[in-house]
């Protein structure tokens, strides 16, 4: 995989990275988002903040670091309207929960050719241009 290639992350990737639930988990992350041209979407924001403010117990100056954090080390899509629509149609195409065909609509705006996910289908083709990989195996 080249460094210049995007990849777009899942959620669940950049809860690894900055919490210790599992450390090897973490640094492979991390190691992925020093070398690598990462993308994320707004909704990771969201999603990720839930989950460090309700499971980890993170304060929300914390949080908000960790959101600081996340924005300078990835590049940022942003959700759009355009972006839910094509979510609806990923959804009734692949079966995939609203949530996670935001994630890939997100991707597919990004012009990602790889998303990152341990959650959705490893080696899936998405729209003949996305290809979910779990990077953990």
């Amino acid at each position: 995989m080249s460094d210049s290639q995007k990849i777009f992350l899942d959620t669940n990737l950049l809860i690894y990275a900055h919490t210790n639930a599992d450390v090897l988990k973490q640094q492979k992350v991390q190691t992925i988002i020093v070398h690598q041209n990462t993308v994320i979407s707004t909704q990771v924001f969201k999603e990720a903040a839930n989950v460090f403010s309700k499971k980890f117990k993170f304060g929300w100056p914390d949080i908000q670091l960790v959101i600081k954090e996340m924005r300078e080390n990835n590049e940022v899509q942003t959700n759009t309207v355009s972006t839910v629509n094509q979510a609806c149609q990923i959804a009734d195409r692949y079966s995939y929960s609203f949530y996670d065909s935001l994630i890939l609509a997100a991707a597919l705006e990004a012009e990602c050719p790889v998303l990152f996910s341990e959650d959705l289908q490893h080696g899936q083709l998405i729209e003949q241009a996305l290809t979910i990989k779990n990077p953990f195996i």
